[in-house]
């Protein structure tokens, strides 16, 4: 009879073909879409925007591992790459160059390396450096123009502040807003791309289906309660990019699927609430804040079954 070998070795004792740069380049082919897609819609300078994101970015992430006298080899996990692109992706398309140094920045250095570097923070770094790029140059962060101008680009509004504000500008048909042929952020304007981006990840198993899901749900059922129109509350906006690469953060989520299934609907409330009540048009960013800063109450409070044990 074959004796099999056997390994006798400390824990882990399962391994798998993944890291952190795998996933972080996963997650960079996934926005690859919405990101040739708002290049396409907005402009080169779009793309100009993204470099000095994501370069700034890694800059800023080399500099704190510098003073914090720890190998430059983390800057190999990319996720100083991907806090860049989606930070670019959730701009205007026409920002000074320097407004996503000062995001990233804030970012990287006071959202991430400031608690110990990838997975020490508790808020999303990327949010973070846009609500601070938010209140700081409000003017600069609502300045929009349409898509597919020319040259010279034709200031204008979002759709969601058209609808808010009453502003004498037609909003787009649905299919505008699905494909994001609509004046918007970067990557954000495209549900489309977005959504390819999303289910790529979502097969790779890179991201939990219960946050998206349950977060677009929950705004188109209370769209509904609100007397909202449903299709185009989750069609405008940064609810996709939101939904599919801001809320699933593996750091800043709830561990258990009901944890994350309230993470969602909890998203999604607060988004459909800031829009609905709050000065902004927009709600996904501070929606999604909120929550991370309420992911350990909920993890506290809703705890898994110990292996072995009984359920009572």
């Amino acid at each position: 009879m074959e004796e099999k070998e056997l390994i006798v070795s400390s824990s882990p004792h399962i391994f798998a073909d993944e890291d952190v740069s795998k996933v972080m380049l996963n997650v960079i082919m996934s926005l690859i879409p919405a990101t040739i897609a708002g290049i396409y819609f907005f402009g080169i300078y779009s793309l100009f925007v993204i470099l000095v994101s994501i370069v700034s970015a890694v800059m800023w992430e080399g500099l704190a591992l510098l003073i914090r006298r720890k190998s430059l080899n983390s800057l190999l996990d990319f996720s100083a790459v991907v806090t860049g692109l989606l930070l670019a992706l959730t701009l205007p398309p026409r920002v000074p160059l320097w407004i996503p140094v000062i995001g990233t920045g804030v970012a990287i250095i006071l959202t991430k390396q400031i608690f110990g570097g990838l997975g020490g923070n508790f808020l999303n770094p990327a949010l973070v450096g846009r609500a601070f790029l938010l209140t700081s140059y409000p003017v600069i962060m609502t300045s929009w123009i349409n898509p597919l101008t020319s040259a010279t680009p034709v200031s204008t509004a979002t759709p969601l502040a058209i609808e808010k504000l009453k502003l004498p500008y037609s909003l787009p048909s649905y299919w505008d807003l699905f494909i994001g042929k609509v004046s918007g952020s970067i990557g954000e304007t495209s549900a489309l791309f977005l959504l390819i981006g999303g289910i790529w990840l979502i097969y790779k198993n890179i991201i939990d289906w219960r946050i998206p899901i349950s977060y677009i749900l929950s705004i188109m059922v209370l769209s509904l309660l609100f007397r909202k129109d449903p299709i185009f509350q989750i069609l405008s906006g940064g609810v996709f990019l939101g939904a599919f690469f801001m809320a699933t953060d593996w750091v800043t989520t709830p561990l258990t699927p009901k944890g994350r299934l309230i993470f969602g609907i909890g998203a999604g409330f607060l988004t459909l609430m800031i829009r609905i009540f709050g000065s902004y048009p927009e709600g996904v960013t501070y929606g999604i804040l909120v929550m991370n800063a309420l992911t350990p109450l909920i993890d506290r409070s809703i705890k898994p079954h110990k292996f072995g044990e009984v359920k009572k």
